[in-house]
């Protein structure tokens, strides 16, 4: 009476919340929400909904079609129901958000994709059934409860990582006082999973037929209802953190926006001060160009006596290599003579301070005096 009862609470309850969830999953989708928090919503919803299911086939099969709930094949359907449960708690717990370090459950379901982790768990699962079956219908002797031993590590280390996870989620809410709940959760389903465990003709021989099954009862609702409660509380809060962070996140946008101005004002500015510096540069060398051309149209109104562009020619063809002495030599003039010619010149020229012999040498050159030179056949470096 006591296990028909639960079935319908069940099977009622999870359904419902499952429908429920799920609707809440699709409305988020299309809001185009965090793909990895909506599929935590798909997964958790689809936990309940086994739940609900697994009791609603397990009403048919011992109410309507009357097959004994101690049948082995209705033990196999609700270690299958079992399995898939936490199959799909699994899949929900790397979405349950917080900042701490995941525990090793996680970051292994974490490693694969959730197609690659479903063949993987299946696979490994399946093995593992197998042998377990077999050896239950091999031997008659054994009890049912040993088929549950397949599901029982998996639900308890799927009840310890949940635990973990939403105590560090709550944490990081600023909801440590939920950490109560969760332990508590974590209690029911080792109880549930250990009331499975205990063959009950072994409990009956220390408890009442009544109680035991009143025990189990209220047991499995009381965890399933936590759960869902939790999972409530989880997803209120996961959708308040959610619009808390979009404008945290908003802000952050707007903050980031305002010093990406003020960076292109501060290089607008000193672009600015750069093209100010390149137009005063550029005024100042046009200043020097028309000082220069001033001075070379100067230069070409310049008249000089045939002995003064011969000096300067030959000046133009050997002054990099020769001396004024040997190029006065080479005139058959004195030093003197052509020092007073080349003074004359720098005058003429407005040619004043050090490197006036360049300055000479660069002028015959510029104005084409070299064919004036008296001085023949000597290599202008």
């Amino acid at each position: 009476m006591y296990v028909t009862l639960e079935h319908y609470v069940t099977a009622i309850v999870c359904l419902i919340t499952a429908f429920v969830i799920q609707r809440i999953y699709y409305k988020e989708k299309v809001k185009n929400q965090s793909s990895i928090s909506i599929n935590g919503i798909k997964w958790f919803g689809l936990a309940i909904f086994l739940w609900g299911f697994g009791a609603l086939i397990n009403i048919i099969l011992v109410e309507l079609v009357e097959i004994k709930p101690t049948h082995k094949a209705v033990i196999y359907l609700g270690v299958f129901i079992s399995l898939a449960n936490s199959l799909s708690i699994l899949l929900s717990l790397p979405s349950i958000e917080h900042q701490k370090e995941r525990n090793i459950v996680v970051r292994l379901v974490q490693r694969f994709s959730e197609k690659e982790f479903t063949i993987l768990f299946s696979g490994v699962l399946l093995m593992i059934a197998f042998v377990f079956i077999a050896t239950s219908y091999n031997n008659s002797g054994i009890s049912n409860n040993f088929i549950w031993l397949i599901d029982i590590p998996i639900s308890l280390i799927v009840a310890f990582a949940l635990l973990n996870e939403l105590n560090k989620a709550f944490a990081n809410r600023n909801m440590k006082f939920m950490v109560f709940p969760c332990f508590i959760l974590f209690v029911l389903i080792v109880i549930a999973v250990t009331h499975r465990m205990i063959p009950q003709d072994k409990a009956l021989e220390f408890i009442d037929q009544g109680f035991w099954s009143l025990f189990g009862v209220i047991t499995g609702l009381s965890f399933k209802f936590l759960f869902i409660l939790l999972f409530s509380i989880l997803l209120y809060s996961w959708k308040f953190l959610s619009e808390k962070e979009l404008q945290q996140t908003e802000l952050e946008m707007l903050t980031k926006e305002k010093e990406e101005l003020l960076s292109r004002q501060e290089k607008l500015v000193l672009a600015n001060e750069s093209h100010l510096d390149t137009i005063s540069s550029l005024q100042k060398r046009l200043k020097e160009s028309d000082l220069k051309i001033s001075s070379l149209v100067e230069s070409t109104k310049i008249e000089l006596s045939d002995r003064q562009k011969e000096v300067l020619g030959n000046l133009g063809v050997c002054g990099t290599i020769k001396s004024y002495t040997e190029i006065a030599e080479e005139m058959n003039i004195s030093l003197d003579g052509f020092q007073t010619h080349i003074y004359q010149i720098k005058k003429v020229l407005k040619i004043s301070g050090a490197g006036g012999k360049e300055q000479l040498i660069a002028f015959a050159k510029a104005n084409q005096l070299l064919k004036y030179a008296s001085i023949q056949n000597v290599d202008n470096d």
